[in-house]
């Protein structure tokens, strides 16, 4: 590919937020793509998205972010979404322990219902709720690092971390896929209309580098 042709260039990756009900995914997606925190948050019906644009290594690099409904009777509707999903943020809230043991529940629905290599955050949000953390920092970090996946605290209330967690998981999926593009026929790049559509036939199985984050250290 010449220089000419990178001009324009543009990526588009799915990610997706998942975890139990009432745990902040839908805050979390609004503090990112709009600033935006609504205290009265409704459960999320089905499944809403926002597109957020990141420039990159001076390429243009769009991320579709599915927020995925946690509640039990939606999960059949919403396993479709999983499909294509190039990121996932795992949340849970620190203050509600059954959240954060539902956790490898939800990887396990990931790694069935997902059909690419994913880059991985384990998010424990609401961390401005020190005062009555239900899980410790170090619970946290331990269950990232025994699952090979990016640990961060956010707070969708006081934007503690929230651009952080997902700009990282975006260059992740950038970094990875840009290196898989050159170095591995599992991926195939198309070229239309100034767009790089990213196939992966699944057959990758790269750990993942960690990285630890955490807030509100007490």
């Amino acid at each position: 590919m010449d220089s000419s042709d990178e001009e324009g260039e543009e990526y588009l990756f799915k990610i997706v937020i998942i975890g139990d009900s009432a745990v902040g995914k839908s805050n979390l997606l609004s503090r990112y793509a709009r600033n935006e925190f609504n205290p009265h948050s409704k459960a999320t019906i089905g499944v809403e998205f926002q597109t957020q644009s990141l420039e990159i290594d001076g390429k243009e690099v769009k991320a579709q972010i599915w927020d995925t409904a946690g509640q039990e009777r939606f999960r059949a509707v919403t396993s479709a979404y999983y499909r294509g999903a190039f990121g996932a943020l795992l949340v849970y809230d620190i203050s509600r322990r059954t959240t954060f043991e539902s956790i490898p529940r939800w990887l396990d629905e990931l790694k069935t219902h997902s059909d690419t290599t994913v880059a991985r955050m384990l998010v424990g949000n609401k961390c401005d709720l020190g005062n009555i953390r239900d899980v410790s920092v170090e619970e946290g970090k331990s269950l990232a690092e025994s699952e090979g996946l990016f640990f961060m605290e956010t707070s969708a209330l006081d934007s503690t971390n929230v651009i952080t967690a997902f700009e990282m998981v975006i260059r992740e999926i950038y970094n990875n896929v840009s290196r898989k593009v050159l170095n591995s026929d599992s991926y195939k790049a198309e070229l239309s209309v100034n767009r790089i559509s990213l196939v992966n036939d699944g057959s990758d199985g790269t750990k993942q580098t960690q990285g630890l984050y955490s807030c509100c250290s007490r």
